[in-house]
Protein backbone atom coordinates (compact mmCIF):
# COMPACT_ATOMS: atom_id res chain seq x y z
CA UNK A 1 0.00 0.00 0.00
CA UNK A 2 1.44 3.39 -0.95
CA UNK A 3 1.19 6.00 1.76
CA UNK A 4 1.43 9.69 1.47
CA UNK A 5 0.89 11.34 5.11
CA UNK A 6 4.41 12.53 4.59
CA UNK A 7 4.18 14.11 1.65
CA UNK A 8 0.68 15.50 2.74
CA UNK A 9 2.32 17.46 6.14
CA UNK A 10 5.39 18.52 4.08
CA UNK A 11 3.16 20.10 1.56
CA UNK A 12 0.74 21.54 3.98
CA UNK A 13 3.62 22.81 6.19
CA UNK A 14 4.61 24.75 3.01
CA UNK A 15 1.35 26.22 1.70
CA UNK A 16 0.74 26.48 5.47
CA UNK A 17 3.84 29.11 6.20
CA UNK A 18 2.65 30.58 2.38
CA UNK A 19 -0.53 31.58 3.90
CA UNK A 20 0.45 32.79 7.30
CA UNK A 21 3.13 34.80 6.21
CA UNK A 22 0.97 36.27 3.83
CA UNK A 23 -1.71 37.32 6.43
CA UNK A 24 0.92 38.47 8.74
CA UNK A 25 1.84 41.06 5.76
CA UNK A 26 -1.75 42.03 5.36
CA UNK A 27 -1.98 43.03 9.10
CA UNK A 28 1.65 45.55 9.40
CA UNK A 29 3.48 41.98 10.76
CA UNK A 30 6.90 41.86 8.79
CA UNK A 31 8.12 38.70 10.63
CA UNK A 32 8.96 35.35 8.91
CA UNK A 33 8.12 31.83 9.89
CA UNK A 34 11.51 31.35 11.91
CA UNK A 35 10.79 34.73 13.92
CA UNK A 36 7.24 33.84 14.31
CA UNK A 37 8.23 30.95 16.19
CA UNK A 38 10.97 32.16 17.97
CA UNK A 39 8.37 35.15 19.16
CA UNK A 40 5.87 32.94 20.08
CA UNK A 41 8.34 30.91 22.67
CA UNK A 42 9.76 34.25 23.80
CA UNK A 43 5.89 35.66 24.65
CA UNK A 44 5.68 32.83 26.65
CA UNK A 45 8.95 33.53 28.47
CA UNK A 46 10.69 36.18 27.76
CA UNK A 47 14.52 36.81 28.37
CA UNK A 48 15.78 32.96 27.25
CA UNK A 49 19.05 31.66 26.13
CA UNK A 50 20.36 30.42 22.23
CA UNK A 51 19.86 27.54 23.70
CA UNK A 52 16.87 27.12 25.44
CA UNK A 53 14.90 28.67 22.54
CA UNK A 54 16.29 25.76 20.17
CA UNK A 55 15.41 23.20 22.57
CA UNK A 56 11.51 24.70 22.65
CA UNK A 57 11.86 25.56 18.43
CA UNK A 58 13.42 22.20 17.30
CA UNK A 59 15.40 24.56 15.01
CA UNK A 60 19.13 23.85 15.00
CA UNK A 61 21.44 26.68 17.45
CA UNK A 62 22.95 27.83 14.52
CA UNK A 63 19.68 28.80 12.78
CA UNK A 64 18.36 30.41 15.77
CA UNK A 65 21.10 33.20 15.81
CA UNK A 66 21.20 33.95 12.47
CA UNK A 67 17.27 34.21 12.68
CA UNK A 68 17.81 36.13 16.18
CA UNK A 69 20.79 38.16 14.42
CA UNK A 70 17.74 39.46 11.57
CA UNK A 71 15.57 39.98 14.75
CA UNK A 72 18.30 42.40 16.82
CA UNK A 73 18.72 43.83 13.31
CA UNK A 74 14.83 44.88 12.87
CA UNK A 75 14.44 45.77 16.40
CA UNK A 76 12.69 42.97 17.55
CA UNK A 77 14.42 41.37 20.20
CA UNK A 78 17.68 42.35 22.32
CA UNK A 79 20.46 40.62 23.00
CA UNK A 80 22.22 41.14 25.66
CA UNK A 81 25.41 39.36 27.98
CA UNK A 82 24.39 36.83 30.67
CA UNK A 83 25.35 38.57 33.83
CA UNK A 84 25.67 34.86 35.58
CA UNK A 85 27.46 33.13 32.49
CA UNK A 86 29.54 35.82 30.57
CA UNK A 87 29.84 33.36 27.43
CA UNK A 88 25.89 33.56 26.84
CA UNK A 89 23.68 35.99 25.22
CA UNK A 90 20.33 36.37 26.96
CA UNK A 91 17.28 36.95 24.10
CA UNK A 92 14.54 39.48 25.16
CA UNK A 93 11.69 41.02 23.45
CA UNK A 94 11.71 44.59 22.64
CA UNK A 95 8.28 46.75 23.23
CA UNK A 96 7.90 46.96 19.90
CA UNK A 97 7.79 43.20 19.89
CA UNK A 98 5.48 43.26 22.57
CA UNK A 99 3.09 45.50 20.61
CA UNK A 100 2.63 42.82 17.97
CA UNK A 101 1.56 39.91 20.36
CA UNK A 102 -2.29 40.76 20.14
CA UNK A 103 -1.98 41.28 16.25
CA UNK A 104 0.30 38.17 15.88
CA UNK A 105 -2.40 35.86 17.69
CA UNK A 106 -5.79 37.22 15.81
CA UNK A 107 -3.51 36.09 12.78
CA UNK A 108 -3.13 32.83 14.38
CA UNK A 109 -6.62 32.43 15.34
CA UNK A 110 -7.19 33.28 11.50
CA UNK A 111 -5.02 30.55 10.26
CA UNK A 112 -6.31 28.09 12.60
CA UNK A 113 -10.14 28.61 11.92
CA UNK A 114 -8.67 28.33 7.88
CA UNK A 115 -7.02 24.84 8.98
CA UNK A 116 -9.66 23.55 10.37
CA UNK A 117 -12.95 24.76 7.71
CA UNK A 118 -15.48 22.21 6.83
CA UNK A 119 -13.98 19.76 9.87
CA UNK A 120 -16.03 19.28 12.99
CA UNK A 121 -15.10 19.28 16.46
CA UNK A 122 -14.76 15.76 16.66
CA UNK A 123 -12.87 15.50 13.66
CA UNK A 124 -10.87 18.06 14.52
CA UNK A 125 -9.81 16.29 17.91
CA UNK A 126 -9.09 13.08 16.13
CA UNK A 127 -7.16 14.44 13.47
CA UNK A 128 -4.76 16.31 16.23
CA UNK A 129 -4.87 12.82 18.29
CA UNK A 130 -3.29 11.03 15.02
CA UNK A 131 -0.36 13.69 14.74
CA UNK A 132 0.75 13.47 18.06
CA UNK A 133 0.72 9.98 17.84
CA UNK A 134 2.85 10.43 14.64
CA UNK A 135 4.68 13.15 16.79
CA UNK A 136 5.69 10.78 19.60
CA UNK A 137 6.92 8.03 17.42
CA UNK A 138 8.86 9.85 15.74
CA UNK A 139 10.33 11.49 18.96
CA UNK A 140 11.00 8.31 20.16
CA UNK A 141 12.96 7.31 17.67
CA UNK A 142 15.24 10.26 17.47
CA UNK A 143 19.28 9.54 17.78
CA UNK A 144 20.67 10.16 20.91
CA UNK A 145 22.75 13.14 20.77
CA UNK A 146 26.11 12.33 21.71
Amino acid sequence: METKGGFYITQIKQLQDRIFERLLLENGIEISGGQGRILFILWKTDHLTISEISRKTSLAKNTVSVVIDGMVHKGIVERNINPNNRRQAIVSLTEYAKSLQAKYEAVSQQMNLLFYQGFSEKEQRQFEHYLARILETLTDNLPAKK
